[in-house]
């Protein structure tokens, strides 16, 4: 279960920086400037952005990255990093991208930019991570690791305000 500490509403100006930077980096149109936005503290040096208990960007010592389900709900156009079908299900439990999976990647990718992670079947986001190589690297590099993972499908983040309930005990009266 994932804790949020000192969670706080954002204002309207910090909302628009971070949607203009969002924009910039990826290529996504995101919050709107009245949205209700909460930033929560969830380890040293990372922040959730919460729209509701929706955890749809992250913030990694202060440069924000959409989240997995915040590019899902607003589809990026920058900063992305394909990888074969072989290689999911690796990158959906978390794992870093190795090179040999990368099938292509954002040309514009620099080394440190942070990434988002896509099949190359259905283009949908499976992780963001943090680049290790340039993009032109990643696309010609038969060895090595290429992006740090930093959040994937089905972690603490992506469960955040989706989790099942609790089923109540059974009754003892039910069990006679």
């Amino acid at each position: 279960m994932l804790r949020l500490r000192r969670r706080e509403r954002l204002r309207r100006k910090e909302v628009e920086g971070i949607a203009e930077r969002l924009l910039s980096a990826f290529g996504a149109v995101t919050f709107a400037v009245d949205a209700a936005v909460e930033r929560a503290e969830v380890s040293d040096g990372l922040a959730a952005l919460l729209l509701g208990e929706e955890i749809l960007a992250l913030e990694l010592r202060g440069v924000p990255v959409l989240s997995v389900r915040g590019l899902l709900k607003w589809p990026a156009t920058k900063r992305w990093v394909t990888v074969d079908m072989g290689a999911v299900p690796y990158v959906y439990n978390g794992a870093d991208v190795m090179a040999p999976g990368i099938v292509e990647a954002d040309p514009a990718i620099a080394v440190g930019d942070l990434v988002w992670v896509r099949d190359e079947k259905n283009r949908r986001p499976l992780a963001v991570g943090a680049a290790l190589m340039t993009g032109a690297e990643m696309a010609a590099a038969e060895k090595g690791k290429s992006v740090k993972a930093v959040h994937h499908v089905g972690d603490e983040y992506w469960t955040h305000g989706h989790e099942e309930p609790e089923k109540p005990a059974p009754d003892e009266a039910e069990k006679a």
